[in-house]
């Protein structure tokens, strides 16, 4: 996954005010539930010495996005007196956390983020499809295309035979022309996000019409093309076609971290990859590393030494660092994850049951 969305928390150089909330909207008093953990977060940062300016502006974001139900959680970020960066989180975090650092502790974020693909959505029918866009981290979609094709010729035709053969091909010419339009729209949506995945449901028949146009002309990139229950035709077959999506991604998800899990088990046994933080910061150092892969479970992270001169320099004494007046310690993660972000790495979460030398790995460009 690219870090590039996270560089905005790296630009100043004064302390970082991070929180992680559960932001669950599942209760009929969530807001009032919400507003606890906000304040819980507010005197915590405040023990740690959090500047009452940053406190002040996330006071004004705080409380996730009300328009949602159901779980999630959200990630923001303070420093200077200003925002650095608010982030909803599409499952809400293990616990609150609220922190004050020299840096972002951003790990929270790219491990949802991780999870996350752009994708489309698509319930198609004989009259026409919905197409929906949606970022890797989009709970609304980024673009909706609603077709219709008219319906003059779908109304079942009274009389005798060549009544009824008639129907039969306008009906069937019509079906071309809709799912050759809701093709189209398919193809537009998915290049507005860059779509990893396109998950399409519906009529049967139109679902297969849809195939043979997409087939012959693929949606541009490696997006890759999935057919799911579920439809438009009313609230029950909606809500089939959101469980199915749901369904679909986390396959999706599994199978491209099995990928890249893989392929590190591979590439360590080969001399092309490194485990363990000692290792792992010197190749930050070094700027050899294609992807960083952490595990989620930081408890157990010790201090690393670090510069604000050179961001991809750490150490694990201050001697390492020399006389630069700029150093500066932190937990371990954050740390990588800071050389990782400003160093033009990719990032993975190491899930069970792979395990690696204090929950890092790296992938080396050479």
């Amino acid at each position: 996954m690219d870090l590039a969305f996270l560089q905005p928390l790296y630009e100043g150089d004064a302390p970082v005010v991070s929180v992680h909330l559960d932001t669950s909207r599942v209760a009929h008093d969530a807001d009032k539930q919400i507003e606890l953990r906000w304040r819980a977060a507010r005197r915590s940062l405040s023990e740690q010495g959090a500047e009452e300016a940053d406190l002040s502006v996330l006071d004004e974001v705080a409380g996730g996005a009300p328009e949602l139900p159901g779980p999630q959680g959200e990630a923001l970020f303070a420093s200077a007196g200003r925002l650095l960066g608010a982030f909803s989180l599409a499952e809400p975090p293990a616990a609150d956390s609220a922190r004050v650092l020299p840096v972002p502790d951003a790990l929270g974020v790219a491990i949802d983020r991780d999870h996350q693909l752009p994708h489309v959505v698509v319930a198609v029918d004989r009259e026409g499809a919905d197409v929906e866009a949606y970022p890797a981290a989009g709970q609304e979609p980024a673009s909706r295309r609603t077709f219709n094709g008219s319906t003059l010729h779908i109304t079942r035709v009274r009389g005798g035979a060549e009544a009824q053969a008639s129907y039969h091909r306008r009906s069937a010419n019509l079906w071309a022309e809709n799912t050759g339009q809701a093709a189209d729209d398919v193809r537009a949506a998915a290049a507005d996000v860059g779509a990893a995945l396109v998950l399409i449901a519906g009529d049967p028949r139109a679902v297969g019409l849809l195939r043979e146009h997409l087939g012959a002309r693929p949606p541009e990139g490696d997006a890759e093309v999935v057919y799911v229950e579920g439809g438009r035709t009313d609230a029950s077959a909606r809500e089939s076609l959101r469980a199915a999506v749901d369904s679909a991604m986390r396959e999706a998800m599994a199978r491209r971290h099995q990928d890249v899990l893989e392929r590190l088990a591979g590439e360590l046994a080969g001399g092309r990859a490194l485990q363990g933080i000692p290792a792992v910061k010197e190749a930050l150092a070094e700027g050899r590393v294609e992807t960083l892969l952490m595990a989620a479970d930081r408890s157990a992270d010790p201090l690393l030494f670090a510069s604000r001169r050179d961001p991809r320099v750490l150490g694990t004494e201050p001697a390492a660092l020399g006389e630069d007046p700029t150093a500066f310690s932190a937990p371990a993660a954050p740390l990588l994850l800071r050389s990782a972000v400003l160093g033009g790495a990719s990032f993975t979460e190491i899930l069970p049951p792979v395990r690696c030398t204090d929950g890092v790995a790296a992938l080396l460009r050479y």
